[in-house]
């Protein structure tokens, strides 16, 4: 699994699907996408372009997907891998994780969760990690996923998964950065040789946008990262950006970080990884720039009503009444 990635995430199919055919022509061979994001067919349209042109061939590329929140009964299991294979126009995927630990019942016009008259999503109250991860297991067997894991899941859903399967999952994806640096999970992973990849690594400044105007988030929520004082100090003593610093400070500790851009020029900077390292005492400083819990942006609240599902993984600081069947 490369260590760098492209995120996918935020971007129209025209535009990923030009951005994706770039990153894999700048040396990118790994690509992160999911159902949710809408953007498979035109990620299948660009690797199979880079593909016919003679530029590579699909095994050497690694590819990620995600079952949706919307998918985890069964037969949706199926309904769900079927159609992102047959839109990425693959066999296979190298890696397919279960994208959220909590389900919505689906709208199976829209293939969207379905939204109550009160504003709150439908929650799936039958969520069920175990049976959802045996069929996965199913299709690991088939062929069709070379490698399982899991998304936004918590310590303990993850050992519950781990005691009861065959497989354990090999990867994590979850929000990580220099403000959240999630050292306890990060811990776990390691002690039970889970890959950790970290989405949002730069913050998510691209996101600040997206949220503030559309679920009215504050603009404080989202860390400064990239403008940091102490990040560009450190990025000034290596002739470096201070994205290139914020993803070597995770790549030098073995996790996997996939920042999406749209931009050639930051595509290229964002690859630029591996003809530097920082000192002992600069990771220490970037250390230091974890806040906990407060770091956490991606905390899924913008779905209405979602904390009062029985799997909803986060903490939080007031007391919710979960819903019961």
């Amino acid at each position: 699994m490369p260590t760098l990635g492209l995120g996918t995430w935020q971007a129209s199919p025209e535009v990923i699907e030009q951005t994706v055919y770039k990153a894999l022509d700048l040396g990118y061979r790994h690509i992160d996408t999911a159902f949710n994001y809408n953007n498979e067919e035109a990620i299948g349209n660009a690797i199979k372009k880079w593909i016919d042109n003679g530029k590579g061939t699909r095994k050497d590329l690694f590819i990620t997907t995600k079952l949706p929140h919307v998918g985890l009964s069964r037969p949706l299991q199926f309904l769900f891998l079927n159609l992102q294979l047959q839109r990425l126009q693959m066999d296979y995927v190298d890696l397919y994780l279960i994208h959220m630990p909590f389900g919505f019942h689906c709208n199976p016009d829209t293939m969207t969760p379905l939204v109550k008259s009160s504003g709150e999503y439908d929650l799936d109250l039958d969520t069920n990690h175990i049976t959802t991860w045996k069929i996965m297991e199913e299709c690991q067997k088939e062929g069709r996923i070379r490698n399982l894991g899991l998304s936004n899941f918590n310590e303990n859903q993850i050992a519950r998964i781990m005691s009861a399967s065959t497989l354990k999952p090999q990867v994590l994806q979850v929000e990580l950065h220099a403000s959240f640096q999630q050292l306890e999970l990060r811990k776990f992973c390691a002690e039970n040789e889970i890959v950790v990849t970290a989405y949002a690594p730069l913050g998510s400044p691209g996101a600040k946008d997206h949220f503030v105007n559309k679920y009215n988030y504050s603009p404080g929520a989202f860390p400064d990262l990239l403008g940091h004082p102490e990040v560009a100090d450190i990025a000034k003593s290596h002739g470096k950006t201070t994205a290139q610093v914020l993803l070597r400070f995770l790549v030098q500790q073995k996790v996997v970080v996939i920042p999406k851009s749209t931009s050639e020029t930051r595509l290229k900077e964002n690859s630029e990884l591996y003809d530097f390292e920082l000192t002992p005492s600069e990771m220490n400083r970037l250390k230091k720039l974890d806040t906990g819990e407060k770091g956490r942006i991606f905390n899924f609240l913008f779905w209405k009503g979602v904390e009062k599902h029985p799997e909803y993984p986060f903490k939080l600081d007031k007391v919710v009444e979960v819903e019961k069947n």
